[in-house]
């Protein structure tokens, strides 16, 4: 194209208006980069998928955003808000997805002409439920998930005169198991308390219910499942059987490796970080296992959204992609295999990776149980204050924990604290 300095010599102001007034709307109708935002490790993912991106929209290249899971939604978040540096794909984290999906900044990908709707065979059930909002509208399409899965020890098993199956009965039978290893080994069964308390409350949900709020938006810290999971919570601490190390931090590391702790619940992903950077000097010595009494849980998960002020041709493009990582097995075996991203999409279920035997694992085909998991896990029901009643939770049970509050008062206090944020109180 001529140059700009060019135009304007050689043809009037107003021509040279008119030619650049053109050029600028094909610029805009035919974007030279699709820009995606991400975190670690869907950045990753986002790039392998490149040379397919390329192939599919020559002339358009791909730019990946990466920044830490807390500040990349921030920034998300203050991008709806404003209009401004939006990109054209968003990735969002499960435990943030209700605070974005209710803010009404994402598009609607049921809507025509994208129509998710015709592709939900294709996505696990329960996430696609989780993006779902009342009157058919969906603001994300799953990319990966994470099915609940318990980690043992077993050489720490073996030496309690324990088997998996002991820790996978009732919770008194789970309990009565981490007695018998506190004694036997020294192990502690769980890092904290509050690991147990995660899993008890997602039993005996009604349809509708959201884990913190009922099916009418109420705040249910005070229902029997809170008061139940309460006190197994209070029970696992008072008889001595977890470590009370917090997720992530360098005690709940060093637990872990050096025999400390006997078992860790939490997502399929955590068996690949353990073997590759967490603890890979303990391979052999663990192996997977279904959740203790029943319970089916998820653990984290990514969604792709589109910003609902995308131009028209923008956001085509953006769907485009997402269906690319979402909705072709290639990319999410591809996934899987690099990242431990346990595919959202049900086509690759009968894939025979799903059948190999896990050398960390003791060459346990563990997929195969994780695989169950997907398919029987329930979607819960999103409310925009779901990451800030975690928080209540979480204090409520450091009151009754380590501040000897009764349990009644403490969730009472959580209850009128969340129903004051929501305007109940």
């Amino acid at each position: 194209m001529p140059r700009r300095r060019h135009v304007l010599k050689t043809l009037g102001s107003g021509a040279a208006g008119m030619l650049l007034g053109a050029c600028t709307r094909a610029a805009r109708a035919q974007p030279s980069r699709l820009v995606v935002a991400a975190y670690p490790s869907i950045d990753q993912v986002a790039r392998a998928a490149a040379p397919a991106w390329r192939a599919r929209h020559r002339g358009v290249g791909l730019q990946v955003i990466s920044r830490q899971v807390g500040d990349h939604h921030t920034a998300m978040m203050t991008a709806l808000a404003t209009g401004s540096e939006l990109p054209d794909v968003m990735a969002i984290e499960v435990g943030y997805l209700g605070r974005f999906a209710l803010g009404g900044g994402l598009a609607d990908l049921a809507a025509a002409p994208i129509d998710i709707g015709a592709q939900r065979a294709h996505y696990t059930p329960y996430a696609f439920d989780q993006a779902s909002l009342p009157r058919g509208r969906v603001v994300a399409a799953p990319c990966d998930i994470g099915p609940g899965t318990m980690l043992a020890r077993v050489d720490l098993l073996r030496t309690a005169g324990l088997a998996l199956p002991h820790l996978q009965g009732s919770w008194d039978d789970f309990v009565h198991a981490g007695q018998l290893l506190r004694k036997r080994t020294g192990a502690w069964l769980v890092p904290n308390a509050r690991d147990v308390l995660d899993i008890a409350i997602r039993s005996g949900l009604g349809p509708g219910d959201g884990l913190y709020f009922d099916a009418h938006g109420r705040p249910a810290l005070q229902s029997p499942r809170f008061v139940r999971g309460f006190e197994l919570a209070a029970r696992v601490r008072r008889l001595g059987l977890d470590a009370r190390v917090q997720s992530w931090s360098p005690a709940w590391a060093s637990g872990i490796r050096d025999g400390h702790i006997a078992v860790v619940m939490s997502g399929a992903w955590l068996a690949g970080h353990l073997a590759s950077w967490l603890a890979p000097a303990t391979a052999g010595r663990w192996r997977a296992a279904q959740l203790p009494a029943g319970s089916w849980s998820a653990y984290g998960g990514s969604f792709l959204a589109v910003p609902r002020r995308l131009p028209a041709r923008r956001r085509a493009l953006a769907w485009d992609f997402v269906r690319l990582l979402t909705l072709q097995r290639q990319r999410q075996l591809a996934a899987f295999a690099s990242v431990d991203a346990f595919p959202a999409l049900v086509d690759t279920y009968d894939d025979p990776f799903f059948d190999a035997p896990l050398p960390f694992l003791g060459g346990q085909r563990a997929r195969r149980l994780w695989r169950t998991a997907a398919w029987n896990i329930r979607a819960v029901t999103l409310h925009a204050q779901d990451d800030f009643a975690s928080e209540v939770v979480g204090d409520a049970l450091y009151d009754v924990l380590d501040r000897g509050v009764a349990q009644d008062l403490a969730l009472r206090r959580a209850q009128h604290l969340l129903q004051q944020r929501v305007g109940q109180a």
